[in-house]
């Protein structure tokens, strides 16, 4: 009996190390992010008398597979790059904990599934946008990420659909609110980016990555350009309450969190320091979900 408890305890073990390794290699806490604004984008956009839990369960689950897919297609592809930076160094591939062979594998098998369920649970249009996020993430952002800046720019195309994702899963098009929500998410993207370049500067030097604007330095003038689209926040995040599909809490709740966001970027501008661009960075992460909320909570019937 002992024995078997041992063999038993060995293979829970390994079980629990292959979930881990596969949930690093998709990139787990990205796609769970995704999921969340796709759901976010839903739910602004379903005005049944019923609510779709169908098309919401459909949405998340193929959202998060393509998502998943995309960011093991992405390291597939920067795995040598990935051995040279700190904050990647310990990923699958450059550990050569799965081969390169069960990556693809388990790369394909997860794309095909996700744009599977959300061809079945979804709509054509819903299923075609994913998968032109996923293509942009792969093979076209991917790759630029060591030409130029310009990379920032494509990167926020698939990093702003989910929102627009879930707006056509729950209506089946594309409409003016689909486009703001999917404006807010965008532009949100370059303070995000940038202060994560800033942070890591020293690390996407190694690999070659040039993200930052302004000739990529840490100065004044990127500072400036990160204040900059930081403030189109404010004007963008009211457009909603303006329009009507939300009510005029969420604009003030948009409002106090863009103007403490934009705060944060006039400290960077007067130090220029990795611990501005620090706070800049965690403030990103806290504006979007706590705007979107807000969103989902002032929805208008």
């Amino acid at each position: 009996m002992r024995t078997v408890e041992v063999t038993d305890q060995s293979i829970f073990t390994l079980l629990i190390s292959r979930v881990k390794v596969y949930s690093d290699l998709i990139k787990l806490r990205l796609a769970s992010l995704v999921t969340f604004s796709a759901a976010f984008g839903f739910i602004l956009g379903d005005r049944s008398v019923s609510f779709n839990w169908i098309g919401m369960l459909g949405l998340a689950i193929g959202g998060f597979l393509i998502t998943g897919a995309s960011g093991a297609a992405n390291e597939i592809l920067e795995r040598d790059l990935d051995k040279l930076m700190q904050r990647t160094k310990n990923r699958p591939l450059p550990l050569q904990i799965i081969t390169l062979q069960e990556a693809y594998l388990f790369t394909a098998l997860v794309a095909f599934l996700g744009i599977g369920v959300l061809w079945v649970f979804t709509n054509p249009l819903t299923t075609g946008l994913g998968v032109l996020s996923m293509i942009l993430y792969v093979f076209v952002y991917t790759p630029l990420k060591k030409v130029g800046p310009i990379a920032v720019f494509v990167g926020a195309i698939p990093g702003a659909m989910p929102p627009l994702l879930g707006w056509t899963a729950a209506t089946g098009q594309i409409s003016y609110e689909a486009l703001i929500i999917f404006g807010i998410q965008f532009i949100w993207q370059f303070p995000h980016f940038w202060a994560i370049a800033w942070v890591s500067d020293e690390d996407y030097k190694r690999a070659g990555f040039k993200l930052l604007p302004s000739g990529g330095g840490q100065d004044l003038n990127t500072a400036i350009q990160i204040m900059i689209y930081t403030l189109f926040l404010l004007p963008l995040g009211l457009l909603p309450s303006y329009f009507g599909f939300t009510g005029l809490n969420s604009g003030i709740v948009a409002t106090i969190c863009g103007v403490l966001f934009l705060a944060q970027t006039f400290s960077l501008m007067r130090d220029c320091s990795r611990k501005s661009a620090l706070k800049i960075m965690f403030g990103s992460f806290l504006y979007l979900p706590i705007v979107q909320i807000a969103y989902m909570l002032d929805k208008m019937p």
